[in-house]
């Protein structure tokens, strides 16, 4: 399915219209003038279609009366399987809108937003639909033009309709690389002959360019000779350089040896001085603890201390308090037993006495244990603090000791880094003699590579048992010889090899170019009948299902593929026979309009399960069909559509053929010059 909703407005007889569409077959029916085309020819518009059977223009299409039309198609975007058509746009339905103006101005929304002709396209190569393509949308008296179509056309719009295009564009790209090849074998044929008859005159004159470049070579060997003569002089100075710097290096050698000795000593210093350090501020932090200890227990006996003091003050007060107590608690029974019967009284002055007494017994018992255990708290700190003297005294000792060695090695780190100074400093001056020495060498190396590029270009090298002097009179000898032909062009040895290169290159390619040829002979014959074959392979099930459909209207045919040794020239040739006659080819002139109505419609229903396109439309197919063929042919159209993914619509003027499960009924009607959807229902099957 492709379109659920077609909206329409100012569109041709439509003021405002909604069409729903369903799967399966969707029946347009109503009429003649009420507008059931004009809904086809909105889609037409809204998918981009470049046919319009109505105007010559877009704005003749705008309801009359309006400055502009909108015709908007809802696309059905929804997930088949986990993708959708159109990933991009992730949602279940897709508003593409065609928008005409009065002024000419014509343009695409889709999502509400402008697009262009190339984003419509690739929005429905996303659903695999290709307006265009008559097999895929057929306008009225489109079934007569398709009869009359050449064979080539026919076979092109059938390759377009169920996605074989590729294979043609195969055989054709194969087709042209091989005339490419063909043409540029011609040309290298006439190049070949031409370089030959050329060759012939240098060849000629190559040979008298012989002697003089005899005289040539011989003089280049006297300057090769000179050449590395001068360069065993520059050898020997460079080798005696190159002594100075590998003396200077071993220096340079020796000194970072011992630098990174000394190096290696600092570092161990360094790390002994760190774990020094690290006991030191470990013992610095036990003799902290330990001073820290002593201080609490010298503080707890000064505490201690004072607490007994303040006791034994405390106890001296409460003792002249008590006493005079005891004294006031006497003066009381003497004046009770002079007031009252001392038998009466004797018990009870006996029990507070014993009371009394009691209660000084727990105050002193208490302040006994209170004072006996400050002084064991005393008596313990003190040994503490005995103790922790002579622990403090080590502790410093052992400090002491550490700063002392700690002292020692940070004497020998600056002998060391003095004595790395110094070899640092002879490094430097060496490295600047070295740096002097090897641009020295750099430039002698340089320069000597030059003479030996130099020399290189006349030769490899060679061990002269002549002098410099004597070598160059010879040069000088030669060179008379060499004025002597001076009248021999220079050109002539390489125009001949030139010639000759290009002559082999020539060859070389003419058989490349053969071989070429070969291979793309080989290629064009391969694709053409891999088309062939799926183009076979697709006519014999398109055959059996049309000669089944044409069987029912009591017709015979077939489809064939015409001319397939060029596939330009190749077409699809459709024959049929009625009422018992021999099958002929499908034409204007043979047939009746009712006969290619049904042969075309046959041959369309039988080449539905292959078409891509998810949404297919015919208008009117039936006008010229008797009620029998018309029947026949709505009934194949509803079952090659359904239990399919596809959408059909077709346009006729009754649905009274129309009958089955899943076919939807669309009734269009004309009232005061509007398009009316009167009503939409779904016939059920029967039963």
């Amino acid at each position: 399915m492709l379109i659920r909703e077609v909206i329409l407005e100012n569109f041709m007889s439509y003021d405002y219209a909604r069409v729903p569409l369903k799967p399966s077959v969707n029946v347009v029916c109503g009429p003649n003038g009420s507008g059931k085309s004009s809904l086809l020819l909105g889609i037409s518009v809204a998918l981009g279609q470049s046919y319009t059977e109505r105007s010559k223009k877009l704005s003749d299409l705008i309801r009359w009366g309006r400055d502009s039309a909108r015709v908007t198609l809802v696309l059905d975007n929804s997930l088949r399987g986990r993708r959708r058509p159109v990933p991009r746009i992730n949602k279940d339905v897709i508003r593409l809108t065609r928008v005409l103006r009065r002024d000419g101005k014509y343009w695409f929304e889709l999502e509400n937003k402008a697009v262009t002709k190339a984003d419509v396209t690739r929005l429905l190569s996303s659903f695999s639909v290709d307006p265009d393509n008559m097999l895929v949308i057929m306008h009225q008296n489109m079934a007569d033009q398709f009869s009359v179509i050449s064979a080539q056309e026919k076979l092109r719009m059938v390759e377009a309709a169920v996605g074989l295009e590729a294979y043609r564009q195969n055989v054709l790209k194969a087709r042209q690389k091989l005339s490419r090849i063909l043409s540029e074998e011609e040309s290298v044929g006439k190049l070949l002959e031409s370089a030959e008859q050329t060759l012939r005159y240098w060849r000629e004159q190559y040979d008298r360019y012989q002697q003089k470049k005899q005289l040539r070579l011989k003089r280049k060997f006297l300057e090769r000779e000179l050449a590395w003569a001068e360069i065993s002089k520059r050898e020997k100075v460079f080798s005696e350089l190159k002594e100075h710097i590998q003396e200077r290096q071993r220096e340079i050698q020796q000194i970072e040896k011992e630098t990174e000795a000394l190096k290696d000593q600092m570092k161990a210093h360094q790390e002994e001085l760190e774990n020094l350090r690290i006991d030191w501020r470990n013992l610095l932090e036990e003799r902290i603890n330990l001073e820290r200890e002593k201080a609490r227990r010298e503080l707890e006996i000064s505490s201690a201390n004072q607490t007994l003091e303040e006791i034994q003050s405390w106890m001296e007060s409460s003792q002249e308090q008590m006493l005079e107590c005891l004294s006031r608690i006497e003066k009381l029974e003497a004046m009770l037993r002079a007031e009252f019967n001392p038998s009466n009284l004797g018990p009870h002055l006996t029990e507070i006495r014993w009371a009394y007494e009691k209660l000084e017994r727990l105050w002193t018992q208490r302040l006994d244990m209170k004072r006996k255990d400050l002084r064991g708290l005393i008596e313990k700190s003190g040994s503490r603090l005995t103790e922790l003297g002579p622990q403090i005294a080590d502790i410093q000792a052992k400090v002491d000791a550490l700063n002392s060695k700690i002292e020692g090695i940070q004497n020998d780190v600056l002998d060391h880094k003095i004595s790395l100074a110094l070899l640092q400093y002879r490094e430097k001056t060496l490295a600047r003699d070295l740096e002097k020495l090897n641009k020295d060498l750099q430039n002698m190396r340089v320069e000597l590579e030059e003479a030996v590029r130099r020399a290189e270009e006349g030769g490899p090298r060679l061990v002269s048992l002549k002098t410099v002097d004597e070598i160059l009179d010879e040069i000088r000898m030669t060179d008379g010889h060499l004025v002597a032909l001076a009248d021999v062009s220079e050109d002539i040895e390489r125009m001949y090899e030139s010639y000759s290169k290009l002559y082999l290159e020539l060859k070389e390619k003419a058989q490349t170019v053969a071989e070429n040829r070969e291979k793309a002979l080989e290629e064009v014959k391969t694709r053409m009948e891999s088309w062939k074959k799926v183009i076979q392979s697709l006519l014999d099930h398109v055959n059996l299902r049309y000669s089944t459909i044409l069987l029912g209207a009591q017709a015979t045919g077939m489809v064939q593929l015409t001319s397939t040794q060029d596939i330009e020239e190749a077409g699809l040739e459709m024959l049929v026979g009625f009422k018992g006659t021999k099958p002929v080819p499908l034409d204007a002139y043979t047939q009746s309009g009712g006969e290619r109505s049904t042969a075309t419609m046959a041959f369309l229903l039988a080449l539905q399960q292959h078409v891509r396109s998810p949404f297919r439309a015919v208008d009117e197919y039936d006008t010229h069909m008797d009620p029998k063929n018309r029947e026949i042919i709505a009934n194949v159209l509803v079952s090659s559509v359904e239990g399919s993914d596809a959408q059909y619509l077709a346009i006729t003027p009754s649905q009274i053929t129309f009958t089955g499960k899943n076919v939807h009924i669309i009734t269009v009607q004309n009232v005061e010059g509007t398009s009316l959807i009167k009503e939409v229902v779904s016939s059920q099957a029967e039963g």
